[in-house]
């Protein structure tokens, strides 16, 4: 789950890091309001999960209240790549003399948290050479220690008291991390303003699985679309993306595969959808319903039948299919427990089976492509 920016620097201001004065702001009017309280210049951020908003004419700048209200109504108009500017932060405008960038992000190959730091943060921290970054890999169970910090900040470069604020905010970082089981925790610019830093900008995706374990319970709920919510309310894992294949398959990995081959071979996916390992009939059977209602110009299935049986998944199909119709052209790769029973099942109701993936998926890229 991805946070917002106002709720990650929520969490940072929570837990010691500075961030500056400033809250969130759903309307023109509040947004003034919050300009009003600070007694100062503002900068007013749009709220959207995606980067590069500076860049996008998502963040704009204030001196007076009035200017402010003018700046939010252009924002919460607008949109940036496609996603809907819903709410704005309002906070102080601060002197930045140099920005830094720190994260502590979960490397998946490694199995371990990785600190990724840099003397030269700000909008293109893509594009640092790698010379120019610092990385740290941790041991879970120890984290960032006062000597872990330090040799972290000497590899910087990073010299006195500065040095030692850094310090201080990659520990509380880790906290954080931990606290929350964030897969990543980002804060770019940490700006070094006067004598002080702040946290400028500040990012968390976290594992919402674990929101039982949070410090305060489940305070930040991700932005889904109403299909989404639908699948979520069913226990399925579905992420609307900008395809025309609808995907359907059993198991984040073979979802995520089937997502890569549909790309090889030139399409396009629809959605992320993981019915599950398990899924019975009518889970399976709702499922689909849900990939019909997205309107997709073919549905795609890769049913690797382990748990799974694959008659319960033909079945399913044949139940939709004669309760509410399936208006588009399917393809399914079934392989597994009860294949061939899953295969009779399916070629009664006029759907062909395929038993190797390359082949069903270049199948359904083509009849996509025909519709």
């Amino acid at each position: 789950m991805k946070m917002f920016e106002f709720m990650a620097k929520d969490i940072f201001g929570q837990n010691g890091i500075p961030v500056p004065q400033g809250r969130v702001a759903y309307s023109a009017d509040e947004a003034a309001q919050v300009a009003r309280e600070i007694g100062g210049p503002v900068v007013i951020k749009s709220q959207v999960l995606t980067g590069g908003r500076g860049k996008a004419g998502g963040i704009k700048f204030a001196d007076t209240p009035e200017e402010a209200k003018q700046a939010a109504e252009v924002l919460l108009q607008s949109e940036i790549r496609g996603l809907k500017i819903e709410q704005v932060l309002v906070v102080e405008k601060i002197k930045i003399e140099k920005e830094i960038y720190v994260a502590i992000a979960l490397d998946g190959a490694a199995r371990k948290p990785l600190v990724i730091a840099s003397t030269h943060g700000g909008m293109d921290i893509e594009e640092v050479p790698e010379e120019h970054l610092v990385k740290y890999y941790l041991d879970i169970n120890i984290g960032i220690m006062p000597y872990v910090s330090r040799e972290i900040t000497r590899q910087m470069g990073v010299r006195g008291e500065i040095a030692k604020q850094i310090q201080g905010v990659l520990q509380k970082m880790w906290q954080v991390f931990k606290a929350y089981d964030a897969e990543l925790a980002e804060i770019n610019p940490l700006v070094i303003s006067g004598d002080k830093i702040i946290a400028a900008d500040g990012k968390m995706t976290v594992d919402d699985e674990a929101d039982f374990r949070w410090p305060q319970g489940t305070p930040y709920v991700e932005e889904r679309t109403e299909v989404e919510k639908k699948a979520h309310e069913l226990g399925i894992s579905y992420v609307e993306l900008d395809g025309d294949i609808g995907v359907m398959a059993n198991g984040a990995g073979i979802t995520m595969a089937t997502l890569d081959i549909i790309q090889h071979f030139g399409g396009a996916a629809k959605n992320f959808m993981d019915a599950g390992g398990g899924s019975s009939m009518e889970a399976t059977a709702k499922a689909l319903e849900i990939l019909i209602s997205t309107k997709p110009k073919a549905i795609l299935a890769n049913i690797f039948g382990g748990i799974t049986r694959c008659d319960d998944v033909a079945m399913a199909f044949a139940k939709v299919k004669e309760s509410i119709g399936i208006p588009v052209p399917v393809v399914i790769r079934l392989v597994g427990t009860n294949q061939d029973e899953g295969v009779r099942i399916l070629k009664e109701i006029g759907i062909d089976a395929y038993s190797r993936v390359d082949e069903a998926v270049a199948k359904a890229v083509e009849l996509a492509r025909q519709a």
